[in-house]
């Protein structure tokens, strides 16, 4: 283990790597681009473009692998020379269960996240948010339009697969390591790192189910001790909404509406699901670990 650093420290290493990794992707993803669509037409350049859509896709995959990745190694690199993928939570789970009741929690909380984005939708936002907003829509629209079953493969993999693992690579891995060490308390680090990896998305419409879906990816991530369970839990959210947009385009643009007493159901599920999580770490910390746990940051190396 290298010399430890403060978590002021750690956080100031990661968001100059993960500034980086931005501006690495954006120029990566500007020359693809370019080589794409060519110098004459990239002004007039129409995300919504079939012609395009390939060319936005490859820019999207690399842009996932590069933006999300160099940070959180780069920072695990820097924290524990010698094991830096284990830093970032690439271990098993301790207990099997893990897996399934991740995946569970995730897919159940969907109606309870649906609730929460017609509650966002009430917030009003600046009219250029909103236009940035339908942009985006159109070009996911664009993005999932298939012709062939191989189209829909893509698509998962592109927009479901990479995300769910990078995504939780620097977040959970990396940024919330770092905020729980910084604030000494678990629940507040998740709950943080959530509103970070809402935000960081752009998308104001959709902040507050992003937001909950985070911090229930960061709450199995604690519990299990495993940054398998987060990406397998994201990725299986990301392939069922990719897939029902796919087959029914029009969710994308129209706002479903969700009962009430459908988002309560949810939220007891949920609630029922963490305290399961919770109970079933205690107990594996016991019987793999022999009790032993690292205060901060889960299962104990």
């Amino acid at each position: 283990m290298n010399k430890e650093r403060s978590p002021w420290s750690q956080l100031g290493i990661f968001l100059a790597l993960l500034g980086g990794a931005w501006i690495l992707s954006q120029l990566v993803g500007g020359a693809i681009l370019l080589s794409q669509v060519g110098i004459n037409n990239i002004r007039d350049l129409d995300v919504t473009n079939p012609r395009y859509t390939g060319a936005f896709k490859l820019v999207q995959g690399i842009s996932s692998i590069l933006l999300f990745s160099i940070p959180a190694y780069g920072y695990a690199r820097i924290m524990n020379r010698e094991r830096p993928l284990r830093l970032l939570g690439f271990r098993p789970a301790s207990l099997p269960v893990f897996y399934v009741l991740g995946v569970l929690l995730l897919l159940l909380s969907f109606p309870l996240e649906g609730w929460l984005g017609q509650l966002n939708r009430k917030i009003p936002l600046p009219h250029e948010l909103v236009n940035m907003e339908k942009m985006a829509n159109k070009q996911i629209s664009a993005f999932l339009k298939a012709d062939s079953i191989m189209d829909v493969v893509v698509n998962v993999f592109v927009i479901a697969l990479l995300p769910a693992i990078f995504e939780e690579v620097c977040f959970r891995g990396a940024l919330q390591r770092i905020l729980i060490e910084m604030f000494k308390n678990p629940w507040a680090g998740i709950i943080v790192t959530g509103i970070f990896f809402s935000a960081f998305h752009m998308q104001f419409q959709g902040f507050l189910p992003r937001m909950f879906l985070g911090i229930l990816l960061g709450a199995v991530y604690w519990y299990s001790g495993s940054l398998w369970v987060p990406i397998l839990g994201h990725f299986f959210t990301n392939a069922v909404q990719v897939l029902a947009a796919t087959y029914y385009p029009k969710m994308i643009e129209e706002d479903p509406s969700v009962p009430f007493y459908w988002a309560l159901l949810s939220l007891i599920i949920v609630i029922g699901l963490l305290s399961v999580l919770r109970r079933r770490s205690t107990a594996s910390y016991a019987e793999v670990y022999g009790g032993h746990r690292n205060q901060y940051d889960g299962f104990a190396d």
